[in-house]
């Protein structure tokens, strides 16, 4: 399940700023000088990008990973190109403020009055429960206030940090900065609440099913995540999908909610966009733009097609 955060979690990306309780331990760093050292030499990538296009309408679609590491070169080429190009910015979220944040999360994932995460995992997984709390490097109770959907992407973007991810090297961030300096204006697809709001609304069976799955592959994720970031750096979709197509198999619910039903609605709004002339970019979650269920999918449905740029 932490290719979730990949896949879904641009909010994700702004969870440095979150609530005291998920902050009780000092930021992690990474364990090794691997970041210092892709940031001293950066890696070239040339992630996917298409384009659907009429007569007066243009619309670029890229694919992020909201989390990376510093040092890869990937907004350049034909994606710079593009956004270059384009009169406006569309992201899943526009980034908010700090409090915006804080205060969402204090809405969506903050459960004061009980029970207890650990009370709402099944006996036999309280052990791992506490395993990765501690491996966490956070104090046995700081998540327990927190619903198992945001514990659950607190541990992995804890361990991303450990592993040399910066959320502030995520894609949505250089692209939003590259906007504000161009004074292109930036709008989102969703609001910050309403992606909360997506995990928050899922069944508790389902949300204990994501926290659970997320600790069973805690100790594997970093790699895992680093072969997600390859296929994308290499603009492979097909094998991305492939990738993260494995964690959407345990629970239909999330994939529903989560992907499929998001896409589709997505692709309503780039239908409704493309009766205006102008070129926009928009730029959401790889995941999204990948496999079966896909945007680009969901667009046939009328009759519009999303063309790969070769470059």
């Amino acid at each position: 399940m932490s290719s979730i955060l990949l896949r879904f979690g641009a909010a994700f990306s702004l969870m440095t700023a979150l609530p005291a309780m998920a902050q009780t331990a000092p930021a992690p760093v990474a364990e090794t000088p691997a970041a210092d050292t892709a940031a001293a030499t950066p890696r070239e990538a040339d992630p996917a990008l298409w384009v659907v296009k009429d007569k007066d309408t243009t619309i670029y679609l890229f694919g992020t990973i909201h989390v990376l590491k510093p040092g890869l070169s990937w907004f350049d080429e034909a994606v710079k190109t593009a956004f270059d190009k384009s009169n406006e910015v569309v992201l899943e979220i526009p980034m908010p403020t700090p409090e915006q944040a804080q205060a969402a999360v204090m809405k969506s994932a903050v459960n004061v009055t009980g029970p207890k995460l650990s009370e709402k995992l099944p006996a036999a997984e309280r052990d791992a429960y506490a395993k990765a709390v501690a491996d966490a490097g956070l104090p046995a109770g700081a998540l327990e206030q927190l619903d198992p959907w945001f514990a659950a992407s607190t541990l992995t973007l804890v361990m991303l940090q450990k592993q040399g991810y910066d959320p502030q090297s995520g894609a949505e961030q250089t692209i939003s900065q590259a906007a504000k300096v161009a004074g292109k204006p930036i709008t989102g697809l969703e609001t910050l609440e309403q992606q909360f709001g997506f995990f928050d609304t899922l069944s508790d069976a389902a949300q204990v099913t994501f926290l659970s799955e997320t600790i069973k592959e805690l100790p594997t994720a970093g790699e895992q995540i680093d072969k997600m970031v390859d296929q994308w750096a290499k603009g492979d979709p097909a094998a991305l999908a492939a990738t993260m197509n494995e964690d959407m198999t345990v629970s239909p619910e999330l994939r529903r909610v989560l992907l499929t039903d998001r896409n589709a609605r997505w692709a309503k709004w780039i239908e409704e966009r493309m009766k205006r002339p102008g070129t926009v970019f928009v730029a959401v979650g790889a995941g999204h733009l990948a496999g079966t269920g896909s945007v680009q999918d969901a667009l046939k449905r009328y009759k519009l097609r999303a063309t790969r740029v070769k470059y």
